[in-house]
């Protein structure tokens, strides 16, 4: 992706592949060379190339929570779950605020003038074309948690909204209805509980991770700064960033990053180990997942080591056509009109919603909103710097008014198409009397459903291969993330270091399953979500300045 002009003079940033921006920019003057903290060896013959603290301070503190999350499995799930239960009592509204600022901005950002600055330089041609960059959109889009909540979460908010609302004891609403749900309603019930699920998968989730990633690319492709989240503070830190303050900022994203995919390994595990015990017999349980997740690292290790073009790159092309045609089987086998119609009407509902659902205070639908909601911006501001930097080194070139427009909608529209397609699957299954997936384990749902159609083994064995080709991707592509923060901002940092980075992501995810199970890992990335959001919220402020003072084309 190195597009420096050949007259260029050879810098240290060109050696770490992030190309000069093109034409008229504002770079920063920093005498910071990228690496120079950096502590660079090869032991036993195995070369290393590692910022020193953010390393060494985020390896040390990650290994010691493995070790005693192992050790002491009962403690450290209390200990998460009490996080959890304080911010989700406590600090819900900060995180539900937070996420509708960050959609603000994005929307504030495209049709503002600072929407004509371009990433890259005001010359900056894009490095992919229409077609493969909405396909690379599209395939961050795509992941473990589609799999995961595409048919449970739906029949889930339909099944409680039904149910309407119940009080407790100490009059407050006990159930975990949406809203004022929609008892009785089996037509209102579908519309509240599709908007529910769509926001969550919607316009919020996109703008965290589309806030992220400008703020990588401006900083890095036209400030010249290394491609690191403390990057992103350099107005408001200035050379600070260099120092501890720059170091606590990437360790933190280290931190949420490795939480965030621990959860998502751990939610696909799951659902693996799920299916092959509804397809093949083959017992579940915690010898099961561990063996599961080990064989996975093990094979994302060797993804790895093959590189991202003979390994992520095939992969991910693999999913994408298998995820593309499991959708097509499960729309025109499934109730395709009512699929069809539901797109629509769903959206409309959202729409309609989206006041209510995204409103922080006051709200009575607790359950809700804490239980759910409060999970999944945590969750997904624990995948910001994941997802961050990928959308970034694929977006050079992009205006930002054509790249927050792109990020916001395509991958928005393929999360609401991909949940209207399986939820209303389940939810017409439901209707006409089939109980299966409404009575099973989260894991299961989605084999339950497949289950109810033709070619079923089929279609659940393309899910099981679906799931287990996300977990080694998300694995190798976050070990690429991981790697680049503790590593200076170095994009081109020895492979050992993300083979290492690979091992502790599954290590993480084991922990937490053997300890406490989906519970333990919602309760992670809450907890280590939180500190992350008041990050972003700095940073909101740091990407304006910065685009302020770039130059704008036209």
């Amino acid at each position: 992706m190195d597009n420096k002009p050949e007259n260029s003079p050879d810098t240290n940033t060109e050696s770490v592949g992030i190309p000069a921006p093109e034409g008229p920019s504002n770079l920063i003057d920093t005498d910071y060379k990228i690496g120079q903290d950096n502590y660079q060896a090869a032991p036993m013959g195995v070369n290393v190339d590692i910022h020193g603290a953010v390393f060494t301070v985020s390896s040390l503190v990650i290994l010691a929570f493995v070790i005693l999350s192992l050790a002491l499995p009962e403690q450290s799930t209390d200990w998460f779950g009490a996080a959890k239960d304080w911010i989700n009592n406590n600090l819900s509204w900060f995180l539900i605020g937070a996420a509708n600022i960050f959609v603000v901005l994005c929307l504030v950002l495209i049709v503002s003038p600072l929407g004509k600055v371009r990433i890259g330089g005001a010359k900056a041609t894009p490095d992919f074309g229409y077609l493969s960059w909405f396909a690379m959109l599209f395939a961050a889009g795509m992941g473990v948690g589609l799999m995961f909540y595409g048919v449970s979460e739906p029949l889930t908010h339909y099944g409680t909204s039904l149910a309407g609302t119940t009080m407790g004891e100490n009059g407050v609403r006990s159930d975990w209805a949406p809203l004022g749900a929609a008892a009785g309603d089996e037509g209102a019930a579908l519309s509240l509980g599709m908007a529910a699920t769509i926001f969550h998968w919607g316009l919020h989730p996109w703008a965290i991770y589309a806030i992220v990633a400008l703020s990588l690319a401006i900083f890095s492709y036209n400030k010249g700064l290394p491609l690191t989240v403390r990057s992103m503070f350099y107005p408001l830190l200035g050379e600070r960033i260099w120092g501890w303050p720059g170091h606590i900022i990437d360790i933190l994203a280290v931190f949420a990053t490795l939480f965030g995919l621990a959860t998502s390994l751990g939610i696909g595990a799951q659902q693996a180990a799920a299916g092959l015990e509804h397809l093949f017999g083959i017992p579940g349980g915690d010898t099961t997942l561990v063996l599961l997740i080990a064989g996975i690292t093990a094979v994302a290790v060797v993804s790895i080591v093959a590189g991202v073009d003979k390994g992520v790159k095939r992969l991910s092309e693999i999913n994408l056509v298998l995820a593309f045609l499991l959708l097509m089987f499960v729309v025109f086998v499934g109730p395709t009109l009512m699929i069809a119609t539901g797109f629509v009407k769903n959206l409309g509902s959202y729409i309609a919603e989206l006041p209510f659902l995204s409103n922080p205070f006051a709200r009575e639908d607790a359950n809700f909103s804490q239980g759910w909601t409060t999970f999944y911006w945590a969750w997904w501001i624990s995948w910001s710097p994941f997802v961050g930097m990928f959308i970034a080194r694929v977006s050079r070139g992009r205006s930002v008014r054509e790249f927050l427009t792109a990020v916001l909608l395509i991958p928005s529209t393929v999360s609401v198409f991909w949940m209207t397609a399986f939820g209303t699957t389940a939810i017409h299954q439901l209707q006409q009397g089939f109980e299966g997936a409404k009575d099973a384990d989260l894991p299961v749902q989605l084999f339950e459903v497949l289950g109810q159609m033709p070619l079923a083994e089929i279609t659940s064995f393309v899910g099981i291969v679906l799931v287990i080709v996300f977990f080694i991707t998300s694995s190798d592509s976050g070990s690429l993330v991981i790697d680049t923060i503790t590593a200076g901002g170095k994009i081109d940092a020895p492979k050992p270091q993300r083979v290492f980075w690979g091992v502790i992501e599954g290590a993480i995810a084991i922990a937490l399953l053997v300890g406490g199970g989906l519970a333990a890992l919602q309760s992670a990335a809450v907890a280590m979500g939180l500190p992350f959001t008041i990050v972003l919220l700095v940073g909101c402020y740091a990407i304006v300045k910065g685009l302020m003072s770039e130059p704008r084309g036209t």
